[in-house]
């Protein structure tokens, strides 16, 4: 029997990859597309149309072909292609936090150095926590020693759900030093000007208020999951690990929407690319790195 949340997983995912897939053709086919703000979208893109793809082959290896092997694979290629999209997410804001911090130097070789070990840490760290469970740390052997997901191991789990606290952590810091440096431009400004627009407290405030939605998405999405693996019992109900890592599926969903379909340079090139052309009138405005 077909179980209905394995359904809704495998649907999520076909969304999932659909976006994204969007996404990395649109960064690969414009050349313009080339800034580390949108090599880091690409990654996180990537990683997302990955998991996506875990989601559709973990539904189909589960009702078609059933071995351990594949399924011991399968698991492997979902925790390497999330723990990929949490840490893409991680370079991003600290991306963000660097285009504002260090402004002047921003676009120096030194920032591309920075934004390829970034990317190289994100993708080897992730290709060894998704090898893990194919190496032997599993509970095949070892029913006693299971989470809540199967084959992982409880040490397995405990080890990814500290990753993610910590990586939350790390954000939420730099997103509140990056709402302080915020402020901070928009109080010089004030000072210069001998007065606070209501332009610039309009922008300060969108700013702090899309800074508090991404953050809030994604601890929304990850923390139920990431507290259950942590406090659940293998022997608890399988719907309670289903209703927590569903919503955790929806991050995957939601990020090309943040992070790349409301940026006008994406938006011009899916005009490019869909329509074949660019109608002039309609005005596009280039945004920063340090956008949000």
């Amino acid at each position: 029997t077909i179980n209905p949340w394995d359904v809704m997983l495998c649907v999520s995912g076909t969304a999932i990859a659909c976006e994204n897939a969007i996404v990395v053709a649109i960064i690969c086919y414009s050349p313009t597309l080339r800034t580390p703000m949108f090599v880091l979208v690409g990654s996180l893109a990537t990683a997302d149309l990955l998991a996506g793809l875990g989601l559709i082959l973990n539904f189909v290896f589960q009702y078609v072909i059933r071995s351990e092997t594949v399924s011991l694979l399968t698991v492997g290629f979902l925790v390497a292609s999330f723990t990929a999209s949490v840490s893409s997410l991680l370079a991003i804001t600290v991306d963000r936090y660097l285009s504002l911090y260090n402004a002047l130097t921003y676009y120096s070789e030194r920032t591309v150095l920075c934004i390829h070990t970034m990317l190289v840490g994100t993708w080897g760290v992730s290709l060894c926590l998704g090898l893990l469970p194919v190496l032997g740390w599993n509970c095949l052997h070892d029913r006693s020693a299971c989470s809540v997901v199967r084959p992982l191991t409880k040490s397995n789990v405990t080890l990814l759900s500290a990753s993610f606290f910590l990586i939350f952590i790390i954000m939420l810091h730099l997103y509140i030093e990056i709402c302080k440096i915020v402020c901070r431009h928009a109080h010089q400004i004030a000072l210069q000007q001998h007065f606070l627009t209501a332009s610039h407290y309009v922008a300060t405030k969108k700013g702090v208020s899309t800074l508090a939605i991404i953050l809030g998405t994604f601890g929304a999405s990850w923390l139920p999951f990431a507290i259950y693996c942590v406090v659940g019992d293998p022997n608890y109900p399988s719907v309670y690990t289903y209703a927590t890592l569903l919503p955790a599926t929806y991050n995957s969903m939601i990020n090309p929407i943040i992070y790349a379909y409301r940026n006008q340079e994406i938006q011009r090139s899916i005009w490019v690319l869909f329509c074949g052309c660019f109608q002039s009138k309609v005005s596009f405005r280039s945004r920063s790195p340090s956008d949000v």
